[in-house]
């Protein structure tokens, strides 16, 4: 991989290289502690995340404050749910969300588990999703845990021409019934019925607001609900479309390791999680950057 851009000139410790996964999206980010950045390295690097979907920065030393002031650099922060014990993740610091199979006296310290999370995009249930989510690796398994994102303005540059057409107006519903891992949601009735089942309705086909690029957001799979449309055709098409989330091509499989921070643009990528021991130890610290309202 070749160094796409070398920014910040001056003093080699101040250089910021975007190195691209040569994937369909990604970059690893070098020369930089998320600490310390000024204003024109985050500047700087804000664009590359404009333009490469994902960032990934290595070799990072966050504490749970460190990694909420950088995450603010980019806008106001979501409270992290309260878990279903009523304690917040982390005493004192509400933004901090921990994505752990861990359990220190029989109580989980996370969610999610070590089971698979299936391709999704954080929070599409809600009428404003997140703009943008950063999880941080302080605990790896030494094999499994793997995350892959998929970039959704590449698979809606892949339509044909007719199913473009045929998607321009349509509105999808975002099922708020399971997480990703599988699990019902605290305080919602199951139902399978994607025509009755709670959630928020968004465009199918989007407009990003910084890039100006259309995309696809198709949020996830299960309960979705294309409007206007009889069952059996929606679940026909939203099939067909979601044969291109599949395809490698349109994909990056991130293998972390510890002190990684991985920031995606929840607004036009995917994400979904390997499976993995659950005899071994994860845990990530994850923080997410408040959404935007779609102008009426």
């Amino acid at each position: 991989m070749s160094v796409e851009s070398t920014i910040a000139r001056g003093a080699v410790h101040d250089a910021i290289e975007i190195i691209p996964t040569g994937a369909a999206l990604g970059a690893q980010v070098q020369g930089v502690d998320l600490r310390s950045l000024d204003d024109r390295q985050f500047a700087a690097l804000k664009r590359a995340w404009h333009q490469h979907q994902v960032l990934l920065v290595r070799g990072q030393t966050l504490s749970d404050q460190d990694l909420v002031a950088f995450s603010r650099r980019f806008g106001d922060l979501d409270l992290a749910p309260v878990q279903e014990t009523g304690r917040r993740f982390v005493e004192g610091i509400p933004e901090i969300y921990i994505v752990s199979n861990v359990r220190v006296n029989g109580e989980p310290i996370g969610s999610l588990g070590a089971g698979e999370a299936v391709w999704h995009t954080d929070m599409s249930y809600l009428e404003v999703p997140p703009m943008a989510s950063m999880l941080y690796a302080i605990e790896v398994p030494p094999v499994g845990g793997n995350t892959s994102f998929c970039s959704m303005y590449a698979i809606y540059d892949a339509l044909p021409a007719e199913t473009k057409r045929r998607i321009a107006t349509l509105k999808i519903k975002h099922d708020g019934t399971y997480n990703s891992g599988g699990y019902v949601r605290q305080g919602v009735t199951p139902t399978d019925d994607p025509r009755t089942s709670p959630g928020a309705v968004h465009p199918l086909v989007c407009v990003h607001p910084d890039t100006g690029r259309q995309m696809l957001y198709l949020g996830r799979r299960r309960n979705a609900y294309l409007l206007g449309l009889e069952l059996g055709e929606s679940e026909a098409l939203l099939d067909e479309l979601w044969t291109y989330v599949e395809r490698a091509e349109f994909s990056w499989e991130h293998i972390w390791r510890v002190g990684d921070l991985v920031m995606w643009d929840n607004r036009c990528t995917m994400h979904r999680r390997d499976p993995f021991d659950d005899s071994t130890r994860r845990i990530m610290h994850r923080t997410q950057i408040k959404g935007h309202a779609r102008p009426a």
